[in-house]
């Protein structure tokens, strides 16, 4: 889980409902985020069951004023899965299969082939959206600033 930014006041706020779906206090290291002055930037690892990747993410869509990524490793008969936020963006949700690639569902391929078709959107464009391009953009320079950064693991078994 990556926090890219967030305001200095919502940081508490995001533990608790972070601790909220893991079921343990969670108690982010903070610091600052040069890709944006007065915001801070926090990151950690988890174990625990399937699904807790796509929870704590609805939990942070709440707010407008953070930027953040989840990604959650496929495991035995379950796909993995990336979330991602950017206020401008909103959220992004993507499967991820065991090698790490993006797996985009077949009718979510038709539906953009139609509206291609019906002259609605550029197929390169939708296609990069469905791969989550234009998140991916807006969030590399906040992930560029976090190099470095100190990790922290949170454990939740279940």
């Amino acid at each position: 889980m990556y926090v890219h930014s967030a305001q200095p006041a919502l940081c508490p706020h995001i533990e608790w409902a972070v601790a909220g779906v893991l079921g343990v206090p969670v108690n982010l290291t903070w610091t600052p985020q040069p890709a944006a002055p007065g915001t801070l930037r926090a990151q950690a690892e988890w174990v625990g069951r399937p699904g807790t990747a796509a929870a704590i993410a609805s939990s942070l869509m709440g707010w407008q004023r953070i930027r953040f990524e989840i990604t959650e490793d496929a495991s035995p008969g379950v796909d993995g899965s990336r979330h991602a936020y950017t206020p401008s963006l909103g959220p992004f949700t993507a499967v991820i299969g065991a090698n790490g690639d993006i797996l985009v569902p077949e009718n979510r391929l038709r539906t953009a082939m139609m509206l291609a078709a019906q002259g609605r959107v550029v197929l390169e464009e939708e296609l990069d959206r469905l791969l989550g391009k234009p998140w991916d953009e807006e969030l590399e320079s906040f992930r560029y600033a976090g190099e470095g950064a100190p990790v922290r693991w949170l454990h939740a078994a279940g």
